[in-house]
């Protein structure tokens, strides 16, 4: 029987989870992209603690009016904003079973070009 689309994407999900990790030093950078928005956070995974979170619904990049690639590159500067803030200037780059494509490579970008090492 075929899997369904949410199965194929959590098959991949870990897949790509059983050879990345978090620390404090280099802590996980994962990325949830639903319908209208998108969600990023910062993971400790030898404590399970998340570090910092953005996402498209922070009153700031919602009261702007731009289409979700515009809000995926305002979310990836957020995240380096708070990632520098905490201290953090390189990450492992989680991309949660998604293709690296669209609002997901834009995010990742966008965090680069605000100074994170992903």
């Amino acid at each position: 029987m075929a899997l369904t689309k949410a199965g194929r994407r959590q098959r991949i999900k870990y897949r790509i989870r059983k050879r990345l990790s978090g620390s404090d030093a280099r802590p996980r950078m994962t990325v949830f992209r639903s319908n209208k928005q998108i969600y990023v956070q910062l993971v400790d995974d030898v404590s399970g603690v998340t570090l910092g979170s953005a996402s498209s619904k922070e009153k700031e990049i919602a009261s702007k009016k731009v289409n979700k690639i515009e809000q995926a590159k305002l979310v990836g500067q957020r995240i380096a904003e708070i990632a520098k803030e905490k201290g953090i200037e390189t990450v492992v780059f989680d991309r949660n079973g998604y293709l690296y494509h669209g609002r997901v490579k834009n995010l990742a970008d966008a965090a680069r070009k605000s100074g994170l090492k992903l």
